[in-house]
């Protein structure tokens, strides 16, 4: 039985990064005959020059019936200075929405071959393997109500709403506890609970889950301290847990660790599985066309699409192994660019990729 892949590249890089990743997937999918179909559909701001708004309902609808979607990015200066409303992160965020893709898997790996690209020191991140587990459609990005308003003396005030329901964070630790019981049995429940109520029912909720998996060792640690924990000791946590704002941004400082965000895939994921898979950089506007972005997020994020909403978890492991075979041979994107290393366009990577998931046949 066939199943289908829509392929949203978005803006900026977005195009480029996923021409790579879409060239490894038809060889795979053609070598394998794993029976995959190929869909494409506009979103961002290529979706509002088109169509005026982010995300079509002819779009909308393509995602619905998927069983994966494969995502790039999207954004630049070029719609900022639209309404929010119609602004190409809405297309995103309704994306996510909609489809009801709760909770957000973004691994931060450190491949052995990029310890001296790390900000840090070697001995702090190599073997460095976290995972950040992020809720994805509540939280302040989705809070009602929001806006800005004029108040009486004249003066303007921005507006939001930071709500979570108790259904909500049970659905988000359950999928937490179970990557850990999967992992290094460890969990570190993020939040801020000594000042927002939010976050107190947070950890009282992420405290009840853990009887329910008494294997797991649960932390709890403020977001702030989190933080600076990540710089200062990030060996020390396995899968971390939190709220869609602390995730968003702990999981770009996490990326850092690692040599590049332009390394690090994400993963989607609805209560069955079906998911949407992108990197976790962003659209890179003034790189865009100059043939300088990493692909490899793609290529990873391809990876777990095969792996977790395919049901191909061999040929994930191949795409992963071809990647890390290229990072072995010495080949690096601008990004990740170190002394001694031989520096390759976007297109020549992904070439490298594909010629070794090719010989591996």
């Amino acid at each position: 039985m066939s199943k289908n892949v829509l392929i949203m590249a978005g803006d900026g890089i977005g195009p480029e990064i996923m021409a790579q990743a879409e060239a490894v997937l038809r060889f795979v999918n053609e070598d394998e005959g794993l029976g995959l179909e190929f869909e494409h559909a506009l979103v961002g701001g290529a979706s509002i020059d088109a169509a005026g708004v982010p995300l079509t309902e002819d779009a909308l609808a393509l995602a619905k019936s998927a069983d994966a979607i494969l995502f790039g990015a999207i954004g630049g200066p070029k719609w900022e200075s639209l309404e929010i409303a119609i602004r190409p992160e809405k297309g995103l965020l309704r994306l996510r929405s909609e489809l009801e893709l709760f909770g957000n898997l973004r691994p931060a790996m450190l491949y052995p071959q990029l310890a001296s690209a790390s900000s840090l020191k070697p001995e702090l991140v190599s073997g460095l393997d976290i995972l950040i587990v992020r809720e994805l459609t509540g939280g302040i990005y989705f809070g009602q109500p929001r806006g800005i308003r004029t108040l009486e003396n004249g003066e303007r005030q921005g507006y939001n709403t930071y709500v979570y329901s108790e259904s909500e964070i049970i659905r988000i630790g359950r999928m937490a506890f179970e990557a850990a019981m999967k992992r290094g049995k460890k969990l570190c429940s993020v939040d801020k609970a000594n000042v927002l109520e939010v976050t107190e029912l947070w950890r009282e909720i992420m405290t009840d889950l853990s009887k329910e998996y008494p294997e797991v060792e649960l932390s709890h640690m403020y977001v702030d301290n989190a933080a600076m924990q990540l710089i200062r000791a990030p060996k020390q946590f396995d899968v971390m847990v939190t709220g869609n704002m602390f995730g968003d941004i702990l999981s770009d400082a996490a990326a850092m660790l690692t040599g590049s965000i332009g390394m690090l895939p994400s993963a989607s994921l609805d209560k069955d599985n079906k998911g949407m898979y992108e990197p976790c950089h962003g659209s890179a506007p003034d790189i865009a066309g100059k043939g300088l972005a990493n692909p490899l997020a793609t290529i990873l994020s391809a990876a777990m699409m095969l792996r977790y909403s395919l049901g191909y978890g061999a040929t994930a492991d191949r795409l992963e192994a071809a990647v890390s075979k290229v990072l072995d041979l010495g080949y690096r994107t601008a990004d990740i660019c170190t002394d001694g290393s031989q520096k390759v366009s976007t297109a020549q990577m992904g070439e490298a990729v594909l010629n070794t998931v090719k010989s591996s046949s």
